[in-house]
């Protein structure tokens, strides 16, 4: 996988985020994705409750939010440590993931737009 294509291949062809290919990229298991959604097992691994909105919602929330992070983290795993461990001081040293999980990865981009342009964490 190339680094600019991250994005795209965590989708399949009918548009929808591919959690078995997100997992790969991740070198995760579909199990340990459910988690770091705060998504059930099931949600990520039955093809009918992985294309409920909700579901791919909060799935595109991720993949989004690393391929923001992937150029000055390295790689998508590198982006993936951030993700789940970078403590975000505008949040409480709340976690990327701990906000996704609570629904507010709009904050998420928003705190990556002010780092982007240079304003304060």
């Amino acid at each position: 996988m190339s680094e600019t294509t991250f994005l795209s291949d965590a989708f399949d062809q009918s548009g929808l985020v591919a959690a078995e290919r997100l997992s790969n990229i991740l070198h995760i298991t579909r199990g340990e994705l459910a988690i770091t959604l705060g998504l059930s097992r099931d949600a990520v691994s039955k093809s009918a409750r992985l294309g409920r909105p909700a579901t791919q919602a909060r799935l595109r929330d991720m993949v989004e939010i690393l391929n923001r992070v992937r150029p000055w983290a390295g790689s998508a795993q590198q982006a993936f440590a951030w993700y789940r461990s970078q403590p975000l001081p505008s949040f409480g040293d709340q976690t990327a993931e701990a906000l996704v999980r609570e629904g507010r990865a709009d904050a998420v981009r928003r705190y990556l737009d002010r780092i982007a342009t240079g304003g304060y964490a």
